[in-house]
């Protein structure tokens, strides 16, 4: 049953509770710690909830509920193996399911890299459920596709793990040379050890399968619904995966207001490079502003 839910306490350094969400047939691994009004922290590829454990902490003492889930395909939660159970009409349905499971009517979502493209749909088409959104490294959709040449040349790697196969390989080639130096993940090891297990380093690259397939590099952008939650755009320098104009030119998309913040001196990783800086402007952002039911 959509959104049934298993309860159990866990420690994980501090005192957290851990959900089982139910939709339809996947299981969605669900972290919930603090109170206040609550904000879904979704993490992107190749991470799981892991990515916000310098930052999550931060955000509960500055008085907000924090969820933080495995998504679809990652971590504890089920991992299907059909490409079409990873379109962002899936995707957007686990989302409002954990929602539903929280007791509350609207969250504040706080995206990375694909978590963040799911936060941008999700705001865009269940609006009644997003009370402010939080963008880090990747844009709107629209202003992803319509970034121009250098984004695309940025996003070469989709084109590989677009293909069943052919991405796995690349990623293990010469002992996971690619993970261990183009990638630039400040976890790599720990990342390989994960994608290694329980089939995920293939429902992983089912994002790229099921949302960006090759044909997307020649197509017309998306239309998706305006935002109308406020949005905040974090982005940085040495991103080598995103440009600058994909993420400043979201504003086009937002009618309740778009801040953007450009960092200087961190890569992609944010959550992990800078989670100091990256908690603190989400509390700002959400803080004294924020008027969610928790």
């Amino acid at each position: 049953m959509n959104g049934s839910i298993v309860l159990f306490y866990t420690v994980y350094g501090r005192n957290m509770d851990q959900m089982t969400v139910e939709n339809g047939d996947v299981r969605l691994a669900l972290e919930v710690d603090g109170d206040g009004p609550t904000v879904m922290l979704l993490h992107g590829w190749p991470d799981t909830s892991a990515l916000w454990d310098q930052v999550a902490p931060t955000l509960v003492e500055n008085g907000l509920r924090v969820a933080i889930p495995d998504l679809r395909g990652c971590g504890r939660s089920s991992k299907p193996t059909t490409t079409s159970l990873y379109t962002m009409r899936h995707l957007v349905s686990d989302v409002t399911a954990m929602i539903d499971a929280l007791g509350v009517e609207k969250v504040s979502l706080v995206g990375h890299d694909w978590g963040s493209n799911l936060a941008w749909v999700s705001a865009a088409f269940v609006p009644q459920r997003v009370e402010r959104l939080v963008a880090i490294s990747v844009g709107h959709p629209t202003a992803f596709r319509s970034a121009g040449l250098e984004q695309q040349l940025k996003s070469w790697y989709t084109l590989l793990f677009a293909h069943e196969g052919l991405g796995e390989a690349f990623l293990r080639k010469n002992d996971y040379e690619a993970m261990r130096t183009w990638l630039g993940h400040p976890r790599v090891e720990q990342i390989i050890t994960e994608l290694e297990r329980d089939g995920q380093m293939s429902a992983h690259l089912q994002w790229y399968r099921a949302n960006i397939p090759p044909e997307a590099f020649v197509a017309d952008p998306p239309i998706l619904p305006p935002i109308q939650s406020p949005t905040l755009g974090i982005w940085s320098s040495g991103d080598r995966a995103l440009s600058e104009r994909q993420m400043a030119t979201s504003s086009h998309y937002c009618t309740k207001g778009f801040e953007f913040l450009r960092l200087d001196g961190f890569g992609h990783w944010l959550p992990l490079e800078a989670p100091d800086v990256i908690a603190s402007a989400i509390s700002d952002f959400l803080g004294p502003k924020s008027h969610q039911g928790s």
